[in-house]
């Protein structure tokens, strides 16, 4: 990959009508175009940090399209994240760190990138910070933020009433940039669905279309709040499938696994689940999973239990991201574990300004 990040000032020519798997063709490698508005403080838009999540690509294609010919009403700030990986449409390449995990710290030549992405953007004093994803498994749109306060809520609402506070995993785009502006990540749902297309775009023209986040508050009718508390893995050392079979108690073992998931799992996703919950079979004296809060203690003994073979709930809780693809549970993470958090004023801490 180029270790280098492009800064342009202008799309490249026939940008705009290539697909994400070919944008290596006209790309180098990581990409930050800088686009004039009649509103000089950039809106930042992060696409393909994840190279199989091309919604936000197709809604940005979409968006300046339909601005060829006129003035945008802010100035944008495009960053076009792991083209290599988007040529094969991979969340990322082996070898390579996740682009949605080095946004702090140090250490790879991605980090440098993406340190200096944020530095550019420092300096043009960014007005707010998208960041916009796709999901593998069966979710609702949502978007997630990684403070509480009012001017993220505001973001976060022009795309949708469901809203998730997260502070783990760290080095996430949203929360470099939360020290900057108003941040979101968005989950616009499955990859290739022209409805997430079309959300997406609607809410970055809407966003372009701010002159100032409004004063007063998000009424608490207008959203529901969900807070993580915990990331829940499979250890690299289990063998995990999916086999309805295991449920029927029978070969549950066949297949080699020591964990069968039910192949309904992520039909589970934003679903306040009762405990009890039946998540999948295992074989016997085998507990697969981890589970971390955002102190990263192991806590996945506080939400699962072992029942005659059975990994159920042991408390009532609700997940998100739970998917069928074992490529990206190995790569990312089985599930988040969320809860509903009350919206009231206590919650909320002072904006900063």
């Amino acid at each position: 990959m180029n270790s280098m990040l492009t800064i342009i000032e202008q799309l490249p020519e026939n940008l705009l009508q290539q697909s994400a798997s070919a944008l290596h063709e006209i790309l180098n490698g990581p990409t930050l175009i800088h686009l004039s508005g009649r509103q000089p403080r950039p809106l930042f838009v992060s696409v393909l940090l994840h190279g199989n999540e091309d919604t936000g690509w197709e809604a940005v294609r979409s968006l300046l399209l339909k601005y060829v010919d006129k003035s945008l009403p802010r100035a944008i700030s495009l960053f076009i994240g792991n083209v290599e990986a988007a040529r094969c449409d991979m969340r990322r390449l082996d070898g390579q760190p996740d682009y949605n995990r080095v946004w702090q710290g140090e250490g790879t030549a991605e980090h440098a990138i993406m340190q200096q992405v944020v530095s550019e953007m420092t300096s043009r004093d960014v007005f707010a910070s998208i960041d916009i994803h796709n999901n593998t498994g069966l979710n609702p749109h949502y978007a997630c933020v990684n403070r509480l306060e009012q001017r993220f809520f505001h973001l976060a609402t022009l795309f949708s009433r469901t809203v998730v506070y997260f502070t783990k995993p760290e080095g996430v785009q949203s929360m470099a940039f939360a020290e900057l502006c108003p941040a979101a990540t968005v989950e616009c749902g499955k990859p290739g669905q022209q409805y997430g297309v079309e959300h997406a775009r609607d809410f970055i023209d809407a966003a372009l279309h701010l002159v100032e986040f409004p004063k007063h508050e998000v009424a608490s009718h207008d959203y529901d709040l969900f807070h993580t508390v915990a990331i829940v893995k499979v250890p690299d050392e289990v063998v995990f499938g999916f086999d309805d079979s295991g449920f029927n108690r029978h070969g549950h073992e066949s297949n080699g696994s020591q964990i069968n998931f039910r192949t309904d799992l992520d039909r589970l996703n934003f679903r306040e689940l009762p405990a009890g919950t039946s998540f999948a079979m295992v074989k016997d004296g085998v507990f697969p999973l981890q589970a971390w809060n955002e102190q990263g203690d192991d806590v996945a003994s506080n939400y699962f239990t072992i029942k005659d073979g059975e990994l159920c709930l042991r408390q009532s809780v609700m997940p998100s991201m739970l998917t069928l693809d074992e490529r990206v549970i190995r790569q990312d993470c089985l599930c988040y574990l969320m809860e509903r958090m009350p919206v009231n004023e206590q919650l909320l801490v002072e904006d900063v300004g």
